[in-house]
Formats: C-alpha cells, structure tokens, sequence
C-alpha cells in the first residue's frame, strides 16, 4: 500500500508538472514572439531614421537602394530572416522603390495580406507573426526620382526574425526543476505513506486479531510527535470496540451461567420430587406436586422471557397503543401480586387510581412492564414494595405518538420502590442490562432475572424511558422509575 500511495502521489505530481510545464511553454513562447516583436519594430524605426537622415544631410541619393545595402550588411549581425524595402501608394498597393517595374519581393513568410498598406501610408508601424515567423514593417517618408521626376512617397522597412523556441529558453531549467521536484515529491510522499499507512497496517492486524477472538488485542497510539487526530481517533475506536466486545463477551458468559443456574434451580426441585413419588419416598404427594408444578411455572416463565426478550431485542414485536387508564391498568396488574407478597412476608401497598391520568400505551405491554418491576422489587425487598401510578412533573416531548394523537400532553410515572439492599451508584446505568446483578440480598425464587431488560426494551418501545434510583429519599432501598407518553386530560384532572 505503501508504494502505491507512493506511485500515486507521484503521478499527480508530474501530471501537474506536465500542465504547468505547458502552460509555461506556452507563456514563454508568448513572451519571445512579443519581444522579438518589439525588437524588430525598434531596430526598423532606428534603421528608417537613419535613412531619413542620411537623406536630408546628401539630397539626391536613392534612400531605398542605401536601405537595401544597409540591411544585407547588417542582417547577419541584427539575425534577421529577411528584410526588405518598399514604397507605399494610397490605393494600397506596393511596389520596389528602386526597381518600380520589377515584382516587389517581401521577406519569406510575409505577404501582402499580412501587411496593411493603409496603416503604412498613414506612417503607423505594423507587425505580427505567421506561421512562427515575426515581421515588423515601420513606414518612413523618402523622395524618390520616378520617370525622371522627384516624388514624396511612403516607404517602408520590413524585418522578419524568428524567435527563439520556448524550449530552448526554459525548458533545460524546467528539466532540471522537474526532476528535483519529483525526487523530492517521492520522497514526501514515501514518507507520508509509511506514516499513514503504518498505523492502518497495524490496525488491520489488530483487528484480525479481534475477529479471531483474541479480544485483549489493542491498538498502540501513535507517539506525539507523530500523532494524526483521524489515526487517533481511529485507534481508540478500535479499541473501544474490543473493550465493548470484551464485555459483551463477560456479559454473555454471566449470562449464561445466569440462566443455567436459573434452569438447574427448579430442575432439581422436579427431579428430587418427581424421583420421591416415583420411590414412594414422599407422605404428602399432593404437596410435591404443587412443588414440582410450581417449579414448572417458574421454568415455563424464565423460558418465556427469554424468548420475549429476544423478540423485543430483535424489534419483532407488534404494539397496538391506545389511550388507557394509567392507574386502572397498574392497578390490575399490581393486585395479581398479593399473594406471592403475602408468601414472601412482604408488604405489598398499590397506590394507583383509578380514573385520575390516561396514557397512549399498549396495555398489555403496559401490565407486563408493571408486573417485572414488581417481580423484581420482591426478588430484593426487605418488609415492603410501593406502586405508584400518576402524571409526572416531566414536560420533555420525544414520544412521536403523544404527538401524533393531537399534541403533546405530558408524562405519566409509575414508580415501584422496594426497601431492599439497593444498588451501588456505578452500576446504576447497567440494571437494565439482561441478567446483570447489582446488589446482594435474598434472591427470592420469583421472575426470571430478565425482568429489568423487557422494561427497557418495552418502554423504548412506547417512547418512554425508564431509570433506576438508589438510596432512595428514606435513606436506602431502590425505586424504578418508568415515564410514558401522557393521554387527554382526565374531568378529574380537568
């Protein structure tokens, strides 16, 4: 990878190399048609002063036949292509001022066409390029003996030259330049390849390493010196992955220790009875029955969650929401368990109203959510459980169905408190998490240790939330705290 960041980055630099250099090539040949022009008009103005000088200090000569050997003199040391003399009418045409009878010749490369006549009888210089060549024609007065009469005419100079190539001139630097400036672009980019693409190497190894299951593989970060935000960032992200992964791992495996516990519990209540009646070993079969089928319903609801939970992780699962009484639906679902808490010795108090708040819920799922948290506040409670039901003081919109039902109407809060061990502060924001253990006490055999995960998933399902209290404001225990999308005012509320 390296090379070929490397053959890249230097491709580009000589293709911009190849653009630049045309472009200069071009610019340069500009600039040597320009001043070659510019030369060619000053060395003919300097040449058609000359003439009319010459012709003012010796009246009577011939100032075109001087010109002309003038210019054979002096077209090897000014490095002219070509030169000649011409005389200028006003219709236009021109003709050999020395020879008037002979056919005008003009230097190679210019004809007529190129010059314009009508600028030269006016006395303007013309010039121009054709075909790589570069001409100047600077206009002069002279007089001159025509069938044996003096006439003023117009004459003029032209001067051709051709001007050096742009390669001659700027392309051995451009050569040179170029060459530095890919050796140096190379070794730029050589260097800039094995810094980036180092880091990426090993970060490939690293997470190989990962996907092979060696989930204490790291990513070393790269020194200060040579420290890169995006390499940074994504070396910690790798190792943010394996540290995820390392946990989900750990949690799977206390999960499944979890549940083969929670399976072998009451398997081997049913063994140890099932095998006392079948040796005849037991008084009361009556009784080990009740045992045996107790313990059946404890398995039959830990593989029911189990199952739940998996549908609900996996966001199959349909909820039907509606507006219901808050405080009926908790209440019904509440009171279903006083027996178990009369069993347990735990005092179970339902504060929760009929007919006082509604609340755009499944009911079902609302009843499920009510019973696990009671479960769970009996697995750890010491003397008591509390249920409450009633609008909350929280005025946050995220529920797209409380506003979807006609704007946003507030919150509803069931809170179940238990006077239990409570949770330590570090592991409150972990309680939710399927099977997690947070605080010690008497782990009751009731619900399944799942409890606390369909909550969450079914409350983040009907757009509320759900957080975990510890000590509460008596001084100990836990409360958990569920927030649903409110429904219309109640006429008691009213």
């Amino acid at each position: 990878m390296t090379r070929r960041l490397t053959a890249a980055m230097v491709l580009m630099v000589v293709a911009a190399l190849i653009l630049s250099g045309l472009v200069t090539l071009y610019l340069a040949a500009l600039s040597n048609s320009t001043q070659t022009r510019n030369e060619l008009v000053r060395e003919g103005v300097g040449l058609a002063a000359g003439v009319q000088q010459e012709a003012r200090n010796a009246p009577g000569g011939d100032p075109a036949k001087a010109l002309r050997s003038l210019l054979l003199a002096l077209r090897g040391p000014f490095r002219l292509d070509g030169s000649a003399v011409v005389a200028v009418l006003a219709d236009g045409r021109i003709f050999d001022p020395v020879t008037p009878r002979v056919k005008v010749e003009l230097p190679p490369g210019v004809t007529v066409s190129d010059l314009d006549t009508g600028a030269l009888y006016q006395l303007r210089t013309v010039s121009g390029d054709t075909g790589g060549v570069v001409f100047a024609a600077v206009p002069y007065e002279a007089s001159i003996l025509i069938l044996g009469q003096t006439r003023q005419v117009v004459q003029a100079v032209v001067l051709t030259r051709t001007p050096p190539s742009a390669w001659s001139t700027a392309g051995p630097w451009f050569l040179v330049s170029s060459l530095a400036i890919i050796a140096v672009a190379w070794l730029v980019a050589y260097r800039l390849g094995r810094r980036f693409v180092s880091p990426i190497r090993a970060t490939q190894i690293v997470t190989s390493r990962i996907a092979s299951g060696d989930l204490d593989a790291r990513v070393t970060l790269p020194s200060h010196n040579q420290r890169d935000p995006e390499l940074t960032a994504l070396a910690r992200s790798v190792n943010s992955m394996a540290e995820d992964l390392g946990r989900v791992r750990a949690d799977e495996r206390r999960f499944l220790q979890s549940v083969s516990h929670d399976l072998r519990t009451p398997l081997t209540s049913i063994r140890g009875f099932a095998e006392a009646i079948e040796d005849g070993a037991t008084q009361d079969a009556k009784a080990a029955a009740r045992v045996i089928a107790g313990q059946a319903r404890r398995l039959e609801r830990l593989v029911a969650d189990l199952l739940a939970l998996a549908t609900l992780q996996a966001r199959r699962f349909t909820l039907e929401p509606a507006t219901v009484d808050f405080g009926a639906v908790v209440s019904t679902a509440a009171t279903a368990f006083n027996p178990a808490a009369e069993e347990l010795g735990i005092s179970l108090r339902v504060d929760a109203p009929a007919g006082v708040c509604t609340a755009i819920v499944d009911p079902d799922r609302l009843a499920q959510v009510t019973a696990n948290l009671i479960e769970n506040a009996l697995r750890y409670a010491g003397s008591y459980v509390e249920v409450r039901a009633g609008r909350s003081t929280n005025e946050n919109p995220i529920s797209g169905w409380a506003l979807a039902a006609g704007g946003w109407a507030g919150w509803v809060d069931l809170t179940v408190s238990d006077d239990g061990p409570g949770i330590p502060a570090d592991a409150l924001s972990r309680v939710f998490e399927r099977l997690f253990v947070a605080r010690p006490g008497p782990d009751r055999p009731i619900g399944s240790g799942l409890g606390l995960a369909i909550v969450h998933e079914l409350v983040t399902a009907m757009g509320g939330h759900v957080h975990a209290e510890s000590p509460t404001n008596r001084g100990g225990g836990t409360r958990m705290v569920v927030s649903l999308p409110a429904g219309p005012l109640t006429p008691a509320e009213g």
